[in-house]
């Protein structure tokens, strides 16, 4: 209980992300993924693979805008990229995961998880299971009878069974709202980072105690608007943003979280 009230009481404005890099990059309007070597812009229906020191294109695939409506991020595993997709602004809402191989850049494997929760909008693999946000809106996009306070984060097992699920806190919420989370990923500290879809802003959540829903630890001040973010897999607390309105990608250097710090002051 006494966790749970102090997780509560350290919703307060963490120190600000510092920008490292910018770059420009065309397909940079969903997300960008590093997976330690190359970059990779995401857009609706094309992914771009970029050299990182110059955001030079090194290759793209282009996918059928009919079968790939709306690619909202990804995550790099290995020699795959595995993306959150969604048929947004359609409803009712369906989602679905599609794998590329990074090497060839080439669409190898689809899973369609259909309607349900909302629209897929980001997927994390951490503690031996996948993390997922079901977002929802107030107004285009989203189902009859939800607004943005439905998003939805889900466990789920190594094979999809679904394993928990937990709603975002209203401080959080109200500020996502009307649309929802864009971005998030679990960071080696054990916190969950997620971001929304235009505010320069990083919530920080822990796993409540008990409950079905998240606790907010705090908010930071990031350099980019929202949208998917992923860690640089080589440089220790290095997040990929992007910047839509410039099209850019961005690694911004997250400060620490310091639960105790933050409560002493």
């Amino acid at each position: 209980m006494a966790a749970t009230l102090l997780a509560l009481a350290l919703a307060l404005a963490l120190p600000p992300a510092v920008e490292q890099k910018r770059m420009a990059a065309e397909d940079a309007r969903q997300g960008v993924v590093s997976d330690g070597r190359p970059l990779f812009a995401i857009d609706n229906a094309t992914i771009a693979k970029l050299d990182p020191r110059t955001g030079a294109v090194l290759a793209r695939w282009s996918g059928d805008p009919a079968l790939f409506r709306h690619m909202n991020s990804c995550i790099a595993l290995k020699e795959k990229l595995v993306c959150a997709a969604s048929n947004y602004p359609k409803t009712p809402m369906a989602s679905s995961i599609e794998w590329f191989d990074t090497r060839t850049m080439t669409h190898v494997s689809s899973r369609s998880l259909g309607p349900g929760r909302g629209s897929l909008t980001w997927l994390d693999w951490h503690d031996g299971s996948w993390w997922a946000c079901f977002a929802n809106y107030d107004g285009k996009g989203g189902d009859t009878g939800r607004d943005h306070r439905s998003t939805t984060i889900v466990r789920f097992g190594a094979d999809f069974v679904e394993q928990g699920a937990w709603l975002l806190p209203d401080s959080v919420l109200e500020r996502m709202a009307p649309y929802s989370s864009s971005g998030g990923v679990w960071g080696r500290d054990g916190h969950l980072y997620v971001t929304g879809h235009d505010r320069p802003e990083l919530y920080v959540l822990d796993l409540p105690e008990a409950g079905s829903e998240l606790l907010h630890v705090g908010t930071m001040a990031i350099p980019t608007n929202g949208q998917a973010i992923a860690w640089d897999p080589k440089e220790d607390r290095v997040l990929w943003s992007i910047e839509r309105s410039t099209r850019s990608i961005v690694a911004s250097r997250i400060p620490p979280v310091d639960v105790k710090s933050a409560a002493e002051k």
